[in-house]
C-alpha cells in the first residue's frame, strides 16, 4: 500500500485535473455506476469529533475519515482500495486533498451554472479554503477581478496578496461583504459563520452562488430569501446528504411552514436530466456539503501518478 504525503497531494492533483476528477465522480452518481455514503460523525464529551464518509466508482473505492477539535484543528486521512479485487491501493495524507476537490466541486457547478462571461468573482472569507476557490472558478471562467472581504482585515489582505502572486488576477480587499457582492458575477462563500454572511439584496441578477463554507446543520451562510425567493435554481451535491447537513436549506424550513425544499443534485444538470440556467438574468446556487465520492475520484487520480 502507497502512503501518499500532503506534500505528494500537492505535487499530483493540479486544479484543471481536480475538476475533471470530479466532474466524472458527478456524471457516475448520475447513471448509477457510483456509490456514495453520507457523512457519520462521532462526537466525544471532550469536543472532538470524528467524521467519516465512503463512496465507490468502478475504478475505486473508499473512505474519507478525519478528526477534528477546537484546540488542535481538522486530520484528515483517505483509505483508497481497488474495486476490481478490493486491494488496498494507497493510505492519503487528506488536508490538501479535501481543500482541492472542495474547490473543484464549486469548478463544476461554476461550468455548468454561471454565467459564460463571468469576470468578477466575490469571496466571502479568506481562510483554507477560499484559496482554492478562487483558483476553481478562474479555471472554468474568465474571472479578470476577485474581490475579497472576511472579518480580519489583516487576513484579508494577505489573503488578497498571496492569490494575486498565485493566480496573477486583480485581488482586492474589501472594506465591507457588500461591496465584494454587489458586482459580482460568482459569489463564493466559505466561511465558519453561523450566521448568514450577505443579504439577498445585494445579489443582483445574473449571479451565480457556491455556498462551501459549511457542513453542519445548524449553520448557514447565506440568507432564506436568497435560498428560497430570489434563486431560480439551487442544486446540491446530495440531496439526502443535504437534508441532513445544510442549514443554509433545512434552518429556513424550521423557520417557516409555508415553505417547501427546493434543491435538485448538482448531477442531474450535468446529464441533462434536469435543467440547469436557463436565462442570463436568473440567479443560480450550489450548495457544497462535500461528498466521499469527490475525495475517492481524486485519490484515484494521485495513486496512479505517485505509483
Amino acid at each position: 500500500m502507497l502512503r501518499i504525503t500532503e506534500e505528494q497531494v500537492l505535487a499530483t492533483l493540479p486544479m484543471s485535473a481536480a475538476i475533471e476528477c470530479v466532474e466524472r465522480a458527478f456524471r457516475q452518481l448520475a447513471d448509477g455506476t457510483a456509490i456514495n455514503h453520507p457523512r457519520r460523525r462521532v462526537t466525544m464529551p471532550a469536543g472532538s469529533v470524528l467524521h467519516y464518509m465512503a463512496a465507490g466508482t468502478p475504478e475505486y473505492f473508499g473512505l474519507k475519515a478525519y478528526s477534528t477539535n477546537p484546540k488542535s484543528g481538522a486530520h484528515f486521512t483517505v483509505l483508497l482500495y481497488r474495486t476490481a479485487d478490493g486491494k488496498p491501493v494507497a493510505e492519503i495524507e487528506a488536508n490538501h486533498l479535501g481543500q482541492i476537490r472542495t474547490g473543484a466541486a464549486s469548478g463544476v457547478a461554476t461550468k455548468y451554472l454561471a454565467r459564460e462571461d463571468s469576470s468578477v468573482l466575490a469571496v466571502i472569507g479568506s481562510g483554507f479554503q477560499a484559496e482554492t476557490q478562487v483558483a476553481a472558478v478562474a479555471a472554468v471562467r474568465p474571472i479578470e477581478e476577485v474581490r475579497v472581504w472576511s472579518r480580519d482585515a489583516e487576513k484579508r489582505r494577505a489573503f488578497a496578496l498571496r492569490v494575486a502572486g498565485q493566480t496573477g488576477l486583480a485581488v482586492r480587499a474589501m472594506d465591507s461583504a457588500r461591496q465584494a457582492v454587489a458586482e459580482a458575477d460568482v459569489v463564493v462563500t466559505a466561511t465558519s459563520s453561523k450566521d448568514p454572511v450577505l443579504e439577498a439584496e445585494w445579489v443582483r441578477p445574473g449571479t451565480h452562488v457556491n455556498a462551501a463554507g459549511s457542513n453542519r446543520i445548524d449553520r448557514r451562510e447565506l440568507p432564506w430569501d436568497v435560498v428560497y425567493v430570489k434563486a431560480n435554481l439551487v442544486t446540491v451535491d446530495s440531496v439526502l446528504q443535504s437534508q441532513s447537513e445544510s442549514g443554509d436549506l433545512m434552518i429556513p424550513l424550521e423557520d417557516n411552514a409555508d415553505l417547501r425544499y427546493n434543491a435538485v443534485e448538482l448531477c442531474d444538470v450535468i446529464s441533462g436530466r434536469k435543467p440547469g440556467r436557463q436565462h442570463e438574468r436568473e440567479i443560480t446556487i450550489f450548495k457544497s456539503n462535500g461528498l466521499a465520492v469527490e475525495d475517492v475520484a481524486v485519490a484515484g487520480y494521485i495513486a496512479e501518478r505517485v505509483k
